[in-house]
C-alpha cells in the first residue's frame, strides 16, 4: 500500500477532513432565475485523493438563525448538555451543538406531535393536534408535515414544554450530502471543485433553504477549515481506453462530472472524441463553464456541442430532444463503441434521456424495443452506459 493511499484511509467518512474554501463564486449571470455556484475546496495535506467520477460528501451545517429560533422556543439556553440516543455520541454535547452540526432540523414525523398532544395547555392547539392525529386524518397530516420543519411545529404549539433531550430525541441525524467532483486530480490534486445548485424557496409563510448548499454557499467562510469532507468512491467514469469516444449527458449541475471528464481527457492526451449535450433555462444567462466549453469546442478538444434551451423560446426544448434531433450521428457514435453517460436528475431528466436513447437505438439500429432492452443492457454490462443521478 502506497503511502498516499494510506494517508487516504486516515479521512474517512466517519472521519472527515476539515477543508477549506478557496474560491465561491457564481456560475450564472444577471437575469437568471437559478443559483448554481462554483465551489473550491483545498484538501492539500489531506492525504485524500479522488479519481473522475467520484463524488465528494460534504457535512453541513444548520442556520445559526434556526438553531437560536428553536432553543429560544424551547425555552432554553443552548448550553443544556444532551445525547441524542441515534448519534451515539461518547460524551453529551450541547444542545447548540447538537441542533448545529449534528442533528436535521427538517422532515418531521408523526411521533412529534404525538408527544405535543400529551403536553398543549392550550385549548384550540389540542384540537388542532386532535384532528391531524385522527384515523381519518392521513392524508392531511402528511401534507401538514411535508409544508413544515420542527421550528414550525413548536411554533405552532407554544404550549407545549419539551426538555431540550426530550425534544432532540425526534430528530433524525444531519446526513452529509454528496456532489459530484467537477475537477480531474490530475490537473487539480489539491483542489476539489463542485458545482451547487444553492436552493432557496418560501413554503408555509416560511423562507425555506437547502442546508448543505446554503452552508457552501453562505456560511462556510473563506480560508477557514469549516467543511469537513470526504471522498466517495464512484464507478462512474471516464473510459480506460482512451481512443473511445464519449457521449456526456448532463444538464444543469449534472454537468460537474463532465468538467471533470474533459480535464482527464485533456491530461490523458486522448485520442476519443468528445460530445456533450446541455441544457438548461436561458443561454445568456445559465450556460454553466461557457467559456471552457467554447475554448475546448474552439481547441478540437470537444468534438461536438449541442446545446438545449427550455426557456428561450415557445416550446421547450431539453437534452432528450437534441437527443433525438441528432438520432442519427448519435447512433454511428454509440453503434462504432461510443461511452454514453448521463449525469443528473433521476426523477425525469435520467428518465427521459433513456427513453429518448432507447428509441433511437431501436429506429436507427433497426431493431424492435425488445431488442432495443437487450443492446442497452449490454451497454450498461459493458460500462458503456453510465449513471450519476440524484
Amino acid at each position: 500500500m502506497s503511502s498516499a493511499t494510506e494517508t487516504a484511509s486516515a479521512f474517512t467518512k466517519n472521519n472527515p477532513f476539515h477543508a477549506k474554501v478557496v474560491e465561491n463564486r457564481r456560475l450564472n449571470r444577471v437575469g437568471s432565475a437559478k443559483e448554481t455556484r462554483h465551489i473550491v475546496v483545498n484538501i492539500d495535506g489531506s492525504g485524500l485523493v479522488y479519481k473522475t467520477g467520484d463524488s465528494l460528501g460534504v457535512y453541513p451545517q444548520n442556520r445559526p438563525q434556526d438553531v437560536a429560533e428553536i432553543i429560544n422556543l424551547l425555552g432554553a439556553s443552548g448550553e443544556e448538555p444532551v445525547s441524542p440516543a441515534l448519534l451515539k455520541l461518547p460524551a453529551p454535547v450541547s444542545l447548540h451543538e447538537a441542533l448545529l452540526s449534528k442533528l436535521s432540523l427538517a422532515g418531521p414525523m408523526r411521533k412529534i406531535l404525538e408527544t405535543l398532544a400529551g403536553r398543549v395547555t392550550n385549548d384550540a392547539e389540542k384540537a388542532r393536534l386532535a384532528a391531524l392525529l385522527a384515523p381519518e386524518s392521513t392524508a392531511q397530516l402528511a401534507a401538514y408535515l411535508a409544508e413544515r420543519e420542527y421550528v414550525d411545529i413548536l411554533s405552532e404549539f407554544r404550549s407545549a414544554r419539551l426538555a431540550p433531550q426530550e425534544f432532540v430525541d425526534h430528530l433524525r441525524k444531519l446526513m452529509p450530502r454528496l456532489y459530484s467532483i467537477a475537477s480531474a486530480s490530475k490537473q487539480y490534486p489539491n483542489e476539489i471543485h463542485l458545482t451547487v445548485a444553492v436552493v432557496r424557496y418560501t413554503m408555509n409563510g416560511r423562507e425555506r433553504v437547502g442546508v448543505c448548499s446554503t452552508f457552501l454557499a453562505d456560511r462556510a467562510g473563506l480560508g477557514t477549515a469549516s467543511v469537513p469532507v470526504f471522498v466517495s468512491n464512484s464507478h462512474f467514469g471516464p473510459p480506460d481506453d482512451t481512443a473511445r469516444d464519449i457521449i456526456m449527458v448532463g444538464p444543469g449541475t449534472g454537468i460537474a462530472p463532465f468538467r471533470a471528464f474533459m480535464q482527464d481527457r485533456v491530461a490523458s492526451r486522448a485520442t476519443g472524441r468528445n460530445w456533450l449535450f446541455f441544457g438548461d433555462q436561458h443561454k445568456n444567462c445559465d450556460f454553466l463553464y461557457e467559456q471552457e466549453w467554447n475554448n475546448h469546442l474552439a481547441k478540437g478538444i470537444l468534438t461536438k456541442l449541442s446545446l438545449a434551451w427550455s426557456r428561450d423560446q415557445a416550446q421547450k426544448i431539453y437534452v432528450q430532444d437534441k437527443m433525438r434531433e441528432n438520432a442519427t450521428e448519435l447512433w454511428q457514435w454509440i453503434s462504432n463503441g461510443a461511452c454514453f453517460y448521463v449525469c443528473g436528475d433521476a426523477k425525469r431528466m435520467a428518465k427521459d434521456v433513456d427513453t429518448a436513447l432507447h428509441e433511437i437505438i431501436a429506429a436507427q439500429g433497426g431493431m424492435d424495443a425488445s431488442a432495443a432492452v437487450e443492446y442497452v443492457k449490454t451497454m450498461k454490462k459493458d460500462k458503456r452506459y453510465q449513471r450519476d443521478v440524484y
